[in-house]
């Protein structure tokens, strides 16, 4: 991996009507004609994205959506597909026409506001109109932060400029901090031990996000890591001069790594690592105990983030749901959903199993949380649920006190 995953990224939204100027927008943004542009309304249909780097705020992926007013039989489809873009925007920039706002902007910015996402307003085609005084007071009363975009020669860096000033006060502070990945667990200076599999799987040729991450976040916190198969992991414990200070392991191989390991060393996986870093360990760990009291008929829900062709015996799809009826001896009702599917009908569901959701940014992850909470279902992880059926939860969620604090309670 080359490029900063789009799930480490800041998202930001363009939001508006068809045809106010959101496309344009973002190839004056971007300086190139990322999106087709057109007089004809309803140019934009899915969400467009387009990654880039904007200094000193980082690396963003900034997301073009269709038109909120679109009238056509598609209009509610694409109506839909925004709102669940807005789910992931950390901001939402507002499109506008010059001396217009309609009930469609009245909507967008509830909408908006529900979603509880900072926004910004853009008055856009300020070369073809200068927009009216009395407008522009208008729009700030509503969204305090209003800038004017224009295509004449020389305006774009004075915009970019802007832009970004107005982004910088707007995004949460901190972010996503690869030594955060750990919560803690690995001291600097010390070594983790990352036990990778290696199978059918596994991608051709290159590691897999979470592995990355954790490799990534090791070198920041001015650690040393070790990278090694499960079937190599006797033989490098015996030619360390000392333990680990930390072993992080494939959650399907977990039960084995925990055989081979001195129980005085500190082990978790990369699922529960990624459950602490974009949820709340300590409540996916709550939700765990539900497995003991399933009964026949319950409903499940698998969420796996990413989108792939599921091989024959796929974690999510095969194995967890295998082992949850080996385990509870029950007729459960699974159903699976990925990429950015999610349902409607949580309330009908007695347990979410989500994945570690490398491919969702925190905001979107947080969203589904809520979404579930207010459901009153609980949420779960996949490293997590496998632990515990394999009755060996506490021990990965030793390097983590909060999380075995709410094991124990």
């Amino acid at each position: 991996m080359e490029r900063t995953p789009k799930s480490m990224r800041r998202h930001i939204g363009l939001f508006g009507r068809a045809n106010v100027g959101k496309s344009t927008f973002l190839n004056l943004l971007t300086g190139q004609d990322v999106a087709i542009t057109s007089s004809q309304p309803g140019t934009t249909t899915d969400p467009v994205e387009k990654t880039m780097e904007l200094p000193p705020l980082g690396p963003v992926i900034i997301t073009d959506t269709g038109g909120v007013d679109d009238a056509s039989p598609l209009g509610p489809q694409r109506r839909q597909r925004m709102q669940t873009a807005l789910r992931r925007m950390d901001v939402a920039v507002l499109i506008l026409e010059p001396d217009v706002w309609t009930g469609h902007e009245d909507l967008l910015l509830r909408d908006i506001q529900a979603a509880g996402c900072p926004v910004l307003a853009v008055v856009a085609k300020t070369d073809l109109q200068t927009p009216a005084p009395a407008f522009m007071d208008k729009v700030r009363e509503r969204v305090p932060t209003v800038l004017e975009s224009s295509l004449e020669p020389g305006r774009r860096e004075a915009l970019m400029a802007a832009f970004k000033e107005a982004l910088g006060r707007l995004l949460p502070a901190g972010g996503l901090s690869a030594p955060d990945f750990y919560g803690g667990a690995l001291p600097a200076g010390g070594l983790v031990l990352l036990v990778v599999t290696v199978d059918s799987q596994a991608p051709q040729g290159r590691l897999i996000m979470p592995q990355v991450q954790a490799i990534r976040a090791a070198l920041d916190a001015a650690a040393m890591v070790t990278v090694v198969r499960e079937s190599e992991l006797p033989a490098v414990l015996e030619r360390l001069a000392a333990p680990p200070d930390l072993v992080v392991c494939d959650s399907q191989v977990v039960g084995s790594v925990l055989a081979d390991l001195p129980a005085h060393v500190p082990c978790t996986t990369f699922s529960i690592a990624l459950a602490r870093l974009k949820g709340d360990l300590p409540a996916m760990v709550r939700a765990a105990r539900v497995i003991n009291d399933l009964h026949d008929g319950d409903r499940i829900l698998i969420g796996e983030a990413c989108s792939h062709h599921a091989l024959e015996d796929d974690i999510g799809r095969r194995k967890i749901p295998r082992w949850l009826r080996e385990k509870t001896g029950k007729t459960l009702d699974i159903d699976v959903v990925s990429g950015r599917d999610w349902p409607e009908n949580l309330a009908d569901y007695r347990l979410v199993i989500h994945c570690g959701a490398c491919m969702l940014n925190p905001r979107e992850m947080r969203h589904r949380l809520e979404e579930a909470a207010a459901h009153r279902v609980p949420v779960s992880n996949y490293g997590i649920v496998i632990a515990f059926l394999k009755d060996v939860l506490p021990r990965v969620i030793e390097p983590f006190p909060d999380a075995l604090t709410a094991y124990y309670a």
